[in-house]
């Protein structure tokens, strides 16, 4: 046991973006106390300080764990939206460029065409950089018009290695909107990767394509060529589940252990009040080496408002391995990660808002993916951006709870005119908490308690989420700029860079790289590269 709880509370130590590091201490604590007895015995007196490590040595034993965890870990690097599967927006990477130019190329690596509209990605893993994009930039002519794309680059060159190509939906807009491609950001695992396709598959690719050959069992991929993709296993959701994904299904899977986890994308018709499957299931959880269905929940039922757009969180809290999820209705779920049995629930509407089609109502959906971090639940409501900008909430719910929680856990919100409707994710680092919300406002809070240090204001429409690594803070915007500002209590705008075409993704960081992708075009970003100059008039 000794050994087990040393592995796991290295394996927090690693992942920051999970808990504060008093909070690390606290558990800490909890794991190694002494039983409380009347009275100890000579020899459990004698022999405590042999069996429980005190604080200090704790510590020292579980850097040491963590190392050997990392150096382990190095050879089978894991990568997904949000870095970890708490979805924080935060990374330990440090030598991060704050200024590049893509006019001249300095501290610019290399970048690479994609299609025409890219959402899905970046995430780099063992050498290679997926992004989900469109086949306007065709790489074969064995594959020609509309297709979703999920594309493999060299982390290091640039190159392009593979990509595996699918086919639009035959119903058209109403289930797989034209030219919108992969909007999942895969998760990588080893020689794995898992993502959600246009096609409302779950897919399971390997790593390396079909250039070492094809893993099967499946054969019947669309391209058989070294570029092309390999299946090693595919679940329909549509056939399987009946789901309905309105305009495109799109969600990211975590992967804890052997289970994969993602949402179905289940919504309206086209008309945009009926409901075609509201007994189909809104989270699945699935077997991630055979693609077989553990469990599914359709707890959403008929009260789905639009689409399913967004992704599951993972992580612990209340002592209790919980799946974060959002739902269709605007209620947030906390999931038994084993079972999909709800834990607690939480309505991120006032009893009073009313939903009316076309955004005009108080009533809001949820895009934007749930962060757990210290025991809490951070997450903000939205509407399909064509809505419009309009008030909206943000909350910090207590996680440690069950049942319907909405009036008795709630830790703090910032609503209407203090908050306005968000797609973005939030990054909580050092007490501070950065959220992004559509209308191009980022804002730096306190985690604890809601109360505001600064905001900046974009004055372009946000998609994505501020990225905070190596003391700064990313954010890109609609215009296609990308700010770079200081993390911290006082706003310090470091740098405003055009890259030439919106930007609708979070950047991602491997190795001192940053990973950006714009909305036809793959950036790598390193301090002290210089490469060709691209200019930033791509369209």
């Amino acid at each position: 046991m000794t050994e087990q709880r040393l592995m796991y509370l290295a394996k927090l130590y690693l992942e920051p973006s999970r808990m504060s590091s008093s909070t690390w201490l606290r558990v800490a604590g909890r794991l190694f106390s002494q039983p409380r007895h009347a009275g100890p015995s000579r020899a459990v007196a004698a022999n405590r300080g042999r069996f429980v490590p005190t604080l200090a040595r704790l510590v020292l034993v579980c850097v040491a764990v963590a190392a050997a965890v990392q150096s382990a870990e190095a050879q089978d690097e894991v990568a997904m939206f949000g870095n970890t599967p708490s979805r924080n927006m935060v990374s330990t990477e440090t030598g991060v460029a704050e200024s590049w130019d893509p006019r001249t190329g300095a501290n610019i690596q290399w970048s690479q065409p994609v299609g025409s509209q890219a959402y899905g990605g970046p995430v780099v893993a063992n050498g290679r950089v997926y992004i989900g994009t469109n086949n306007e930039g065709a790489r074969s002519p064995a594959h020609e018009g509309d297709k979703g794309v999920l594309m493999a680059f060299d982390a290091s060159s640039g190159d392009f290695i593979w990509q595996m190509v699918h086919d639009k939906l035959s119903a058209g807009r109403v289930n797989d909107w034209p030219l919108q491609g992969i909007c999942s950001t895969a998760f990588v695992e080893g020689d794995r990767v898992y993502y959600v396709s246009n096609q409302a598959h779950v897919v399971c690719l390997d790593a390396n394509g079909l250039a070492n050959g094809n893993d099967g069992p499946v054969t019947s991929e669309t391209g058989t060529g070294p570029t092309d993709g390999d299946i090693i296993w595919s679940y329909d959701m549509i056939d399987e589940l009946d789901v309905f994904p309105h305009n495109l299904a799109t969600g990211s899977p975590v992967v804890v252990g052997d289970v994969l986890y993602t949402v179905t994308s289940n919504g309206v018709d086209e008309g945009h009040v009926n409901i075609p499957s509201p007994f189909s299931p809104n989270f699945i959880a699935l077997d991630k080496n055979t693609g077989e269905l553990l469990w599914e929940n359709a707890v959403v039922g008929e009260a789905i408002l639009h689409g399913s757009w967004t992704n599951p969180a993972y992580g612990i809290a209340g002592g209790r391995a919980q799946l974060v999820v959002a739902g269709g209705n605007g209620v947030v779920y906390a999931l038994d990660a084993a079972t999909g049995e709800i834990i607690w629930q939480f309505d991120c509407n006032p009893k009073d808002s009313e939903w009316i089609l076309g955004g005009r109502g108080t009533r809001n959906n949820i895009l934007a993916t749930p962060v757990l971090y210290d025991d809490k639940v951070y997450i903000g409501v939205g509407q399909d951006p064509e809505h419009g900008e309009a008030p909206g909430h943000f909350y910090v719910i207590d996680a440690t709870g069950t049942g319907d929680v909405t009036d008795t856990h709630k830790v703090w919100s910032r609503d209407g005119e203090d908050f306005y409707r968000t797609l973005s994710t939030a990054a909580i680092d050092d007490g501070i908490l950065y959220i992004s919300s559509l209308s191009g406002f980022l804002h730096a809070l306190d985690a604890e308690t809601g109360e505001e240090f600064w905001t900046y204001d974009a004055f372009a429409a946000v998609w994505g989420s501020a990225f905070v690594v190596d003391g700064k803070v990313f954010l890109g915007d609609e215009d296609g700029d990308i700010a770079v500002l200081r993390a911290g209590r006082e706003l310090d705008l470091l740098a405003e860079i055009n890259m030439g075409a919106s930007v609708y993704s979070t950047p991602v960081v491997r190795d001192g790289v940053m990973y950006l992708l714009t909305r036809n075009r793959l950036w790598a970003i390193q301090v002290g590269a210089q490469s060709e100059p691209i200019g930033n008039d791509q369209d």
